[in-house]
């Protein structure tokens, strides 16, 4: 049985998302940065434990607010879409102060505009550009108490130039939206590399 799970993939222009979404889909990594301007949707199908899940993954550019109700998701192109997925992902720049403001007001638009009386959607705060740890601006300790602890959502810290944590991450996804064959399972196990190349729309 294949299941699809809708993800969305957020934070403020230069963070990395997009090279998040390549290097796991595509294993590379362009040293050049082309802001996002459309919403871009990718569907890859990734095989774990013996079981197939579609993805459909979408990169979303710097929004300025999170919609409030459906008429608004559909009236801008940008984020059609983005109230109905089964997790977010919303990604900082760990040397960037202002992008992670960014991701914590976004998240706060989420909890306060989803619909009431529906299951909890996950959310998972990812600290990008660990590679360029010297120049964090907030320690990670302080992050990762206020994401866990206060916050309730998961975090993980990665590299997408350097292919660190990236596949740590979409498994953490998928255990979050109860991904059952997911569990207890080694990453390098889960993801046995079956994703299905160029299917990526741009809407």
């Amino acid at each position: 049985m294949v299941t699809t799970f809708k993800v969305a993939v957020l934070g403020a222009q230069g963070v990395g998302k997009s090279a998040i979404v390549r290097q796991f889909l595509y294993n590379e990594f362009s040293e050049a940065c082309a802001p996002t301007k459309t919403r871009r949707v990718y569907l890859p199908a990734v095989v774990m434990n013996g079981h197939v899940h579609d993805l459909q993954i979408m990169d979303f550019p710097p929004i300025t607010s999170f919609p409030v109700n459906t008429l608004q998701e559909w009236a801008d192109a940008c984020c059609r879409g983005l109230r109905s997925v089964h997790a977010y992902i919303l990604v900082y720049d760990i040397c960037c102060f202002d992008s992670f403001e960014y991701i914590k007001t976004i998240r706060q638009q989420i909890l306060e505009t989803r619909v009431i009386g529906t299951t909890e959607t996950p959310i998972i705060i990812v600290g990008n550009k660990r590679d360029l740890q010297r120049g964090r601006v907030i320690p990670r300790w302080n992050v990762s108490n206020l994401v866990k602890k206060t916050w309730k959502c998961g975090y993980i810290e990665c590299s997408a130039k350097y292919n660190w944590h990236i596949l740590l991450l979409f498994s953490e996804l998928l255990k979050s939206v109860g991904c059952a064959h997911c569990k207890h399972v080694h990453t390098t196990i889960r993801f046995q590399g079956a994703l299905r190349r160029n299917r990526c729309t741009i809407m």
